[in-house]
């Protein structure tokens, strides 16, 4: 299976980075399993949803040719994993306006036959890896986390039909243990490339 990692972090050297390599490293000791690592900050991809987005939303123009080069890294993706630091109890500004764009009209879904909205992904298993830095008690005691599910599983991935086969938060990241978190992740990549569902394509 061939995995595409996002992550989405503006230093090289933060621990959100250590854990997607540690989760590539996880699939990739797989036998016939590989990881892409695209990291958003370091190809300059433009997060904002521009005149030309809109115009292939209404499908009155080809998209982008960056959203078009995204998208067929995704087309040859058995699964996606997205890697990102907890801001404001959201993804950060990058990977959202990633998915405002990527995730587009005709190809995520199609909302254009007047039946309700078609759900285009349901190929395609993902794997959510939040890093924060307050405690489980903090998360709980707020809601955060029944609010990320709605925000991201449900208002994002269900309305496309991306099945989210796993949601994995990594607390305490400012004063945690680094080295608990890089296993947990190399662990995770261990199992996605183990139970991934394969596309057949």
């Amino acid at each position: 299976m061939h995995a595409l990692i996002v992550v989405s972090h503006p230093d090289p050297d933060s621990l959100t980075h250590a854990v997607a390599t540690q989760i590539a490293a996880g699939i990739s000791a797989n036998d016939g399993s590989t990881a892409e690592l695209a990291d958003l900050d370091a190809e300059g991809f433009d997060p904002r949803f521009n005149r030309a987005d809109l115009q292939g939303h209404h499908r009155n123009a080809p998209f982008p040719a960056d959203v078009l080069a995204e998208q067929a890294r995704l087309d040859r993706a058995d699964a996606v994993v997205l890697v990102f630091p907890v801001y404001w109890w959201g993804m950060p500004a990058l990977l959202k306006g990633w998915i405002d764009r990527v995730f587009s009209n005709g190809w995520a879904y199609d909302d254009s036959s007047g039946q309700g909205v078609l759900k285009k992904l349901g190929h395609l298993p993902v794997h959510l890896v939040g890093l924060g830095g307050a405690d489980d008690r903090t998360w709980q005691k707020r809601g955060y986390t029944g609010a990320m599910k709605i925000q991201i599983e449900t208002g994002i991935f269900d309305y496309c039909g991306a099945p989210v086969r796993s949601s994995t938060l990594l607390l305490e990241t400012d004063t945690g243990d680094a080295r608990a978190h890089l296993q947990t992740a190399r662990s995770l990549g261990q199992r996605i490339a183990g139970n991934a569902d394969v596309p057949g394509h």
